[in-house]
């Protein structure tokens, strides 16, 4: 039985809407002042809060910041005698859920409660009965026959739905997971059939790949003479995109593309092939002195700005930029507070690379994982840190600026839950959704793609080793020694590298400052 707490110092005269409330199913708990109220929510719970605003001795605003001192997110409703404007300013500041004018009657009481106690489980209802509806016509597009096209929104509507369920029921968040298990092992037999096309032979019938994301949404803007800053945020995934996107949708009128990310889906391939403009393989080719091989990953990506400056070069775009890349959060602060400066430079690029440490520290870390046990809750933790970012604080800084913001992605990321037994030599890289080396194999062939021909896929041989295998669905790499103790160490950690939805079909974001 929901419990509601009123307060008001004419309690007694208030007995037919508390006798109405009780015979709706609800409990009262009445107080005649602020204090009394403040000391009930000390010694139980309680749904709702209806409180008084003009009280003798501790008056409802200061009733309300020490209820709120206790309980933060206790809803409560103010009511008061009074219209006039600064009181409600005062309440609205103070969190209130709702406020109420005397005299009130019966009918405004219960609209209200039902309105906070039911609004969350009424949207999810209905979003659980339109999802329903919408399972079969989702099903019978999802095959290996699926264009590019289509991907893209099978991909867009499975996680707009994974959004709306995630605190939904249990067996219906269920079913979606096994629909989005269903079509990312149907994505990946489509990518195996595609994939190696796309990059040999031409445009026309393929998607937008990493190395055409600079040309295709920043050229423009610079030939037409707009100031443009790129923001690339390492790892990012599209519902984390969404998570963010409510913050700056009040500054910026936001337009939403996709791409998809070359294979490996991994930082020194993917955010390479995007500065530069160029494939793997071409980048190694162009320029050798900056493609640097070994297994450490960071060391491969030093060379940004220089790509970039070459890209532009190969269009004729003659122009002064800046570069940053933001990897800590004192770094940040120093560029946010800059920001005016970078929005004078016809093209400022910004790499921030919280997310992907997020997503590695949840691998290595027992207390992050158990802060963020699922997709939902790693969601979640992703969008409390861009509320206290330097990232949302740039995009605040350059709503003010005549400047158009371009944000993406170089990869995303799965939650890789199972594993498959991979064989090679000692040279074999490390990467757990994708390796290179020779002689490579795996247990099941079906988890994975194998590349036989490095060049075939535009990737370099490395240490004359041309074969590669991506890693499908959410299968990650073990060897067969100390299988077991890798097995576990790395089961249920989000990984990137390989080819999934999740890490292939990124987000590409056009932002206009709002005047």
């Amino acid at each position: 039985m929901p419990t509601i707490l009123w307060a008001d110092d004419e309690i007694d005269q208030l007995q037919s809407l508390i006798l109405f409330l009780e015979k709706k199913g609800f409990e009262i708990v009445p107080v005649a002042n602020g204090q009394d109220a403040v000391e009930e929510i000390k010694t139980r719970s309680f749904d709702i809060v209806f409180l008084d605003e003009q009280m003798p001795g501790m008056g409802g605003l200061e009733a309300l910041d020490a209820i709120k001192a206790e309980q933060p997110l206790l809803p409560v409703v103010m009511i008061t005698k009074s219209e006039e404007e600064s009181i409600m300013e005062d309440a609205i500041g103070a969190k209130i859920s709702d406020y109420l004018i005397k005299p009130v009657n019966p009918s405004q009481i219960l609209l209200t409660t039902k309105k906070l106690l039911e609004t969350s489980r009424l949207q999810t209802e209905k979003s659980s009965q339109t999802y329903l509806r919408q399972f079969g016509e989702l099903t019978s597009r999802i095959s290996p026959r699926t264009s590019w096209e289509e991907w893209i929104e099978i991909y867009r509507e499975l996680t707009k739905w994974h959004i709306e369920l995630s605190d939904g029921d249990e067996a219906l968040v269920q079913v979606l997971e096994d629909q989005f298990k269903d079509a990312n092992h149907q994505f990946g037999k489509f990518i195996q059939k595609n994939y190696e096309q796309w990059l040999n032979e031409g445009k026309d019938e393929a998607p937008l790949l990493s190395p055409g994301v600079i040309e295709k949404y920043v050229f423009p803007h610079l030939q037409d003479d707009k100031k443009t800053m790129f923001f690339l945020v390492d790892c990012m995934r599209y519902d984390q995109w969404l998570v963010f996107e409510p913050y700056l949708a009040k500054m910026y009128d936001i337009n939403t593309d996709f791409y998809y990310s070359i294979l490996p889906t991994a930082t020194p391939y993917s955010r390479n092939a995007i500065f530069a403009g160029l494939s793997p393989m071409e980048i190694e080719q162009l320029y050798p002195s900056l493609w640097q091989q070994g297994q450490d990953e960071s060391s491969l990506n030093r060379h940004e700005e220089e790509l970039l400056a070459k890209q532009l070069k190969r269009a004729g775009i003659d122009i002064n930029f800046r570069y940053e890349k933001i990897l800590s959060a004192d770094v940040g602060k120093q560029i946010a507070g800059k920001m005016q400066n970078f929005a004078q430079s016809k093209l400022a690029a910004f790499v921030f690379n919280f997310v992907d440490t997020l997503v590695h520290s949840r691998s290595d870390s027992e207390v992050i994982k158990e802060l963020a046990p699922d997709e939902g809750a790693f969601r979640s933790i992703t969008e409390a840190w861009f509320q206290h970012s330097t990232l949302l604080q740039m995009f605040k800084e350059l709503a003010d600026e005549d400047v158009t913001v371009i944000v993406t992605a170089d990869h995303g990321s799965v939650r890789s839950m199972r594993d498959t037994k991979v064989f090679g030599d000692r040279d074999t890289a490390t990467n757990l959704r994708y390796k290179y080396g020779k002689n490579l194999n795996t247990v099941d062939e079906t988890a994975s793609i194998k590349i036989s021909d490095a060049k075939r896929f535009k990737l370099p041989e490395i240490a004359k080793a041309n074969e590669y295998i991506i890693a499908l669905e959410d299968y990650y790499f073990v060897y067969p020694t100390n299988y077991h103790k890798f097995q576990n160490r790395y089961r249920d950690t989000f990984q990137h590298g390989g080819a999934s939805m999740e890490e292939m079909i990124l987000p590409i974001v056009t932002m206009t400052p709002k005047k």
